[in-house]
Formats: C-alpha cells, sequence, structure tokens
C-alpha cells in the first residue's frame, strides 16, 4: 500500500507571493488612507487615493514578481542548457560529478556510483537539475503563477481598508482604518504561519509590528504636511 505524503514546501511558491501581496495591500493601501486623511482630505478623496492605490499596487506587484521570477526561470533553464550539453559530450564526467555529491553526502565511493548509475540511466538530466543544481518540481520558478497570485492578494488586501474608508464615518475613519488593518493583518499573520507550518503567534507579532509602524509614519506626515481641503 502506498503511503502518500503532503509537504508544506510544495507550497511554497505561491505561498511566498500571496502572503507578500496581501501584507502590501493591506499596509500601503491603509498607510496611504491614512496619510490622506489626516492631511484633512474628504471622504472621497480618501476613497479615490485608496482605489487608486490598490490599481497601482496591484498592477506593481505583478510587473515585479513577473520579472523577478523570470529572472530565476531564465537562469534555471540556462543552468539546465549547459547541464544537457555536458551530460552529451562527457557523460563519464557527470557521472562522476554525481556520485561525488552523494559521497559528500555520506555513502560509501561504492555505493555512490552504484546511485549515480541507477539515476543517470533513468533521468538523468532530472537527477543532476536535483542534486547538483538544486532545481526541483517543487521549487521551480514559475512567474505567470508567482505574478497572478501577488497581484490578485494584493487587491484583496488593498480592498480591506477602503471598504473600511466606505462604512466609516470620516470622524472615525483614520482609526477605525488603523485599527481594522491591524486585525486584518495579524489574522493574515497567524494564517500564514499556519500554513507554512510556523507558530501562529509569531507570524501575527511580525506582520502587525511593521503594518503598525508604517500606518503610524504615514498618518505623522499627513499631520505635518496637511493642510484642510
Amino acid at each position: 500500500m502506498r503511503h502518500g505524503e503532503w509537504h508544506k514546501s510544495s507550497r511554497i511558491g505561491w505561498l511566498r507571493a500571496a502572503v507578500l501581496g496581501a501584507n502590501d495591500g493591506i499596509v500601503s493601501t491603509a498607510s496611504l488612507v491614512i496619510g490622506v486623511a489626516t492631511a484633512g482630505a474628504s471622504s472621497s478623496a480618501v476613497l479615490i487615493a485608496g482605489i487608486a492605490g490598490l490599481v497601482a499596487g496591484a498592477m506593481s506587484m505583478a510587473a515585479g514578481e513577473y520579472v523577478s521570477v523570470s529572472s530565476q526561470s531564465d537562469t534555471e533553464r540556462s543552468d539546465l542548457a549547459r547541464e544537457r550539453k555536458e551530460l552529451e559530450t562527457d557523460v563519464e564526467a557527470e557521472h562522476q560529478e554525481l556520485a561525488a555529491i552523494y559521497v559528500g553526502r555520506g555513502l560509501d565511493p561504492a555505493l555512490a556510483a552504484q546511485v549515480s548509475n541507477q539515476l543517470m540511466a533513468h533521468d538523468a538530466l532530472g537527477a543532476h537539475a536535483r542534486d547538483e543544481l538544486g532545481i526541483s518540481e517543487i521549487l521551480q520558478a514559475r512567474p505567470v503563477q508567482a505574478a497572478m497570485a501577488s497581484a490578485l492578494s494584493f487587491a484583496v488586501g488593498a480592498a480591506l481598508p477602503i471598504a473600511t474608508v466606505v462604512v466609516a464615518p470620516q470622524a472615525r475613519m483614520v482609526w477605525l482604518v488603523a485599527i481594522l488593518s491591524l486585525v486584518f493583518l495579524a489574522i493574515l499573520g497567524g494564517i500564514a504561519a499556519r500554513v507554512g507550518g510556523a507558530r501562529i503567534s509569531t507570524g501575527a507579532i511580525r506582520v502587525t509590528f511593521w503594518g503598525a509602524l508604517a500606518m503610524a509614519l504615514t498618518a505623522a506626515v499627513g499631520s505635518l504636511f496637511g493642510v484642510n481641503a
């Protein structure tokens, strides 16, 4: 009977992009809204600023993530192409190289050579990609997936403080946006920690602290340089 396993590392690519996007969406949009509100802007001006921040931030996150992960993907393809050429031109040296890796991991030379031979007979490029280059299917760069996860999660995160602006009275807008955004951040940090297998309290405190700092600084800027509209 086969034993099925589900490891958290299989989610590392999209989880990183999604958490980063949602965290940025909440922090940047809430900070923008608070800064504009404390500068004396009207509720409609604050809402427009928040929506503009959502659109610009989501597109920026998608573009940045796509370019970054595409660069990683290009590097992986280049390394695989070079490795494929080396396998075609000097397969014996590649056998020895792979065996040396296994010796370094604790196998005796004879067993390492046997493992190298069998793995390369099954999938030579895959064996070298995994054990020499550190490229696996789980950790392989996926630019489109990362870009979509970042943009969507940013938009979802940014929508939370914007929704607060819509329903909050202007006199209490700043405090309600700040408090609810910190609650959202704590929940996000806890969920991300839970999905990633870390302590929930650590994840919640980490993102809440930096979010509170960002909002406090933008509120100070808005109060310092703001004028009544």
